[in-house]
């Protein structure tokens, strides 16, 4: 996974436990994708400043990713879903009893209820 986007996802699920600085500056160059630049100048800082935020936060985020695992739950529980998909699919391409096809029916409807939580 892109390093960029793997911070992003971590921001999604911990940003709200960093300070309100760190945040900023996360959601201002990963999120507005601002440079190290354009954020100093903004808060008369110098790059270096910006640079050195932003990995204290990319370490922060990693840290409670080690701890916490939520990220890696959540991959996980993205592919479950979509392996799930595919069996619920592959059932109905060999032809179902009209009970059976009933129960995969709500199996799908049960599956899209979750993937909407998943999403």
């Amino acid at each position: 996974m892109d390093a960029r986007v793997r911070t992003s996802l971590l921001y999604d699920f911990y940003g709200p436990l960093l300070t309100e600085r760190q945040q900023r500056f996360i959601e201002l160059y990963f999120g507005e994708d601002l440079s190290l630049g354009e954020i100093a100048a903004e808060f008369q800082i110098s790059r270096q400043a910006v640079h050195d935020i932003l990995h204290r936060s990319e370490a922060a985020l990693e840290a409670l990713e080690a701890k916490l695992g939520l990220l890696r739950q959540y991959q996980r529980q993205k592919r479950r879903y979509a392996r799930l998909r595919a069996l619920l699919e592959e059932l109905r391409e060999r032809g179902l009893t009209p009970p059976q096809e009933a129960l995969v029916q709500e199996m799908t409807a049960l599956l899209e209820a979750m993937g909407r939580e998943v999403d």
